[in-house]
């Protein structure tokens, strides 16, 4: 059964979603390889009399060591071995595909949303009655096929971009004269005219590396998709018109020619060359998200009052009501494939992750994140906080609609003709076919597969 479920996968793989977010997909200096806490789960393993065991495949690099941490903690609590594996960034669903494979596969996983759950539901557990189901703040966080619910949300999380405060009062502005696109743009273009008397850029490298990449083919390309969904009263759809390209192409053009380095450079630019840069003071605004407080603050190069988060202006409707891209597309799933102890041992553990004291103390504190659990504790993450004081104040979040795009093959095709086009190889038509044209063609092979 399993390896008929695998075949099915392999001939679907062109189409399979990667985890993108907060993330992910998120770059991070520890996405180059895969990472394991061996030595501690071995002997946990020799120590325990328990019977079941946990293996995590995680999904977001930038929490690595804490999720490592957090496991040794339970182990210690409970004598329950838990692995925690870590993909490389942008490899998680190869190496999902890899290790399903292999006899002692994770039993706890993740997919995207609606999209990445059609190419695994059938290795998913359904959660209806479990404990942790019953731990969350809205249903809105339950992703169902069905009656039956197969992932749960476990973390909120939001982007836009990051603003060095000091090196943007040192060019004369402060964040409160950025309300839109064009004051984006002034601002951003001023900075460059004066780039050699500031010694620093407007934006980061927009890199198109793959650590990079998903940057702007998925989080920046969220925006065109959101607006025409709000024009269309739609959530998802089969053929996207694009009619926010322009505004597309406005944002991107912004940041290839006010950044650190000349467009043509950005094919080889990584996540940690943008994010280096940024620690080294080179630029005042990064496209990145709310899991990168911990990254940036950690070292003490940055204080809170360093750095806020601002919407990324789009050009489109009420820009100063606009909020920051906020959402999930992080759903964990347990492995319906795992002997029965190992899927309880699972329950438990994740279940144990938003109750207790020591869960959600790490999952707030030293991971940043905000879980939509009743136990949630209050995140000290600046970026979260400003996130929740623009809600509150009437400014309007821009929802992730990336879960619905049609196939990593569409991100990679959209990608590819981004860096061709800030290389000089390519034109801007080529990102309006791969946008639309590879939209269409993609969704069609979802309805046949």
């Amino acid at each position: 059964m399993k390896a008929k479920k695998l075949i099915s996968l392999g001939i679907a793989g062109t189409m399979a979603v990667a985890l993108l977010a907060g993330c992910s997909s998120s770059g991070s200096s520890s996405s180059t390889a895969a990472s394991t806490d061996s030595t501690a789960t071995s002997e946990a393993s020799a120590a325990s009399t328990a019977e079941g065991k946990v293996y995590y495949l995680n999904f977001k690099p930038e929490q690595d060591q804490q999720w490592q941490d957090l496991a040794k903690v339970y182990t210690e609590q409970t004598g329950v071995p838990v692995t925690v594996v870590t993909a490389a960034s942008g490899e998680y669903e190869t190496t999902l595909m890899s290790e399903m494979a292999k006899s002692d596969a994770p039993t706890l996983f993740q997919v995207n949303g609606p999209i990445g759950l059609a190419n695994w539901k059938d290795y998913c557990y359904d959660l209806t009655g479990s404990d942790i189901l019953g731990q969350l703040t809205s249903d809105t966080y339950a992703l169902k096929d069905g009656d039956a619910t197969l992932g749960i949300g476990y973390v909120i999380e939001s982007y836009g971009l990051i603003t060095n405060k000091t090196l943007l009062e040192k060019a004369g502005y402060t964040i409160d004269d950025i309300k839109s696109f064009e004051d984006l743009k002034k601002v951003a273009e001023d900075i460059t005219a004066r780039q050699d008397e500031l010694g620093f850029a407007a934006f980061t490298s927009a890199g198109m590396d793959s650590s990079s990449d998903w940057r702007y083919k998925t989080h920046l390309a969220n925006l065109p998709i959101y607006f025409e969904y709000q024009d269309e009263g739609i959530t998802s759809t089969d053929a996207i018109k694009g009619t926010y390209l322009d505004n597309y192409k406005n944002i991107f053009d912004l940041y290839i020619n006010n950044s650190t380095c000349a467009p043509t450079e950005l094919a080889g630019k990584t996540a940690d060359d943008s994010r280096n840069e940024f620690l080294a003071a080179e630029a005042v605004f990064y496209q990145n998200g709310s899991w990168e407080y911990v990254n940036l603050t950690q070292d003490g190069t940055f204080t809170d009052d360093d750095l806020a988060m601002i919407p990324i202006y789009f050009g489109v409707g009420d820009e100063a009501n606009q909020g920051l891209c906020t959402g999930t597309e992080n759903y964990w799933c347990v492995n319906s494939e795992a002997p029965e102890e190992d899927i309880q041992a699972t329950l438990d553990f994740i279940n144990w992750c938003v109750t207790s004291e020591e869960g959600t103390k790490a999952m707030a504190e030293d991971m940043g994140f905000v879980i939509p659990f009743k136990g949630a504790q209050e995140s000290s993450n600046v970026f979260v906080k400003q996130d929740q004081e623009m809600t509150a104040a009437g400014k309007t979040p821009v929802s992730w609609n990336f879960t619905t795009m049609p196939s990593e093959n569409w991100k990679n095709g959209v990608g590819s003709a981004l860096t061709a086009y800030a290389a000089g190889t390519g034109d801007w038509d080529g990102v309006v076919t791969a946008f639309v044209d590879g939209w269409a063609s993609e969704a069609a092979l979802n309805a046949t597969a």
